[in-house]
């Protein structure tokens, strides 16, 4: 039996998971722990623990800080109504909403501005959703699959336009997109592609390495969406097999039986020391060194955010 492993490129961090990271560890340096963050920074169990050992200390809700605290917002971006009772609440806040998710967000405002109805492709209950409709919840319209298309009701079928989370599928979004246009011929699109260059390029390259594979293990957390959409994308690339572990430790054995081709990626939040520590749970196994496939190369880097620009600058 020849044995391979095969680990895709890109895969980990994005520019968007970086910068939020980096915002949190700066702020804690900064102004010294305790630094709160609203809801998980990016969706990764050992990033969060990291970051808490470091001083950061995670809150679901605001009112679990306490007032004139300083506290950031998590990558996935959150409604005008948090933003407003931060204020209230006299809260020092910094801004570490992915910069392709305010994206999204200014769209949703600038489309009902202009008095069209919003048809949001996404997962009710994912962070970023929330956040999004937020910005414009008596104009928007949760779509969640293909199949729900059909009940979609609209109040002007000519003023409507379709946005989406930055974290799913690209071929069900699309799917869902040409079902509603099918539905809604006069249905608007965005100016450009919502979902990120991150969740499509990693979708893109595990296609690539899960199409001979007998086994692709995705490297991420539970309620990581990109994450979970590579197993996805995995298994319809034609991977026989396809699962999500948070690190090595949760590796079954069993999958290795009888499996000679392995392909190994990460979703978007996830750090390449984890992906490393699956290798070489491999390599233990019998199977060689893995081999890199590059798709191709991200060069793509995102400023930290303004208010903690400011105070970095000032302390010099």
């Amino acid at each position: 039996m020849t044995k391979s492993v095969v680990v895709a490129a890109p895969r980990g961090y994005c520019a968007g998971v970086d910068r939020a990271v980096v915002t949190v560890e700066k702020a804690l340096d900064l102004y010294g722990p305790p630094v709160y963050v609203r809801k998980q920074i990016v969706h990764n169990r050992h990033v969060v623990e990291n970051l808490e050992a470091r001083g950061a200390i995670f809150v679901e809700e605001l009112e679990e800080v306490p007032e004139g605290a300083t506290v950031v917002f998590s990558a996935h971006g959150v409604a005008p109504s948090v933003h407003a009772e931060a204020a209230d609440r006299r809260l020092k806040t910094i801004d570490a909403t992915c910069p392709l998710v305010t994206k999204v967000h200014n769209e949703a405002k600038r489309y009902a501005r202009e008095g069209s109805q919003i048809l949001l492709i996404g997962h009710a209950g994912h962070e970023e959703v929330e956040g999004t409709m937020g910005e414009a919840p008596d104009r928007t319209i949760l779509v969640e699959h293909p199949d729900d298309v059909e009940h979609v009701e609209v109040e002007d079928p000519s003023r409507i336009v379709w946005l989406s989370q930055t974290t799913l599928s690209v071929d069900e979004t699309w799917e869902t997109v040409s079902r509603l246009r099918t539905k809604f011929p006069l249905l608007t699109s965005p100016p450009s592609d919502d979902i990120c260059y991150a969740t499509q390029n990693r979708q893109s390259a595990v296609k690539q390495i899960a199409k001979d594979a007998d086994l692709v293990i995705v490297v991420g957390s539970r309620n990581s969406s990109n994450s979970v959409r590579l197993v996805e994308v995995a298994l319809e690339a034609g991977a026989t097999a396809s699962h999500r572990v948070d690190n090595a430790g949760e590796v079954d054995l069993a999958w290795l039986a009888g499996v000679e081709k392995i392909g190994v990626t990460s979703g978007a939040s996830v750090p390449d020391e984890l992906v490393q520590g699956v290798l070489d749970l491999l390599v233990e196994q019998g199977y060689p060194a893995a081999v890199e496939e590059r798709l191709t190369e991200e060069n793509l880097t995102f400023a930290l955010p303004p208010e903690l620009r400011k105070d970095l600058k000032r302390a010099r």
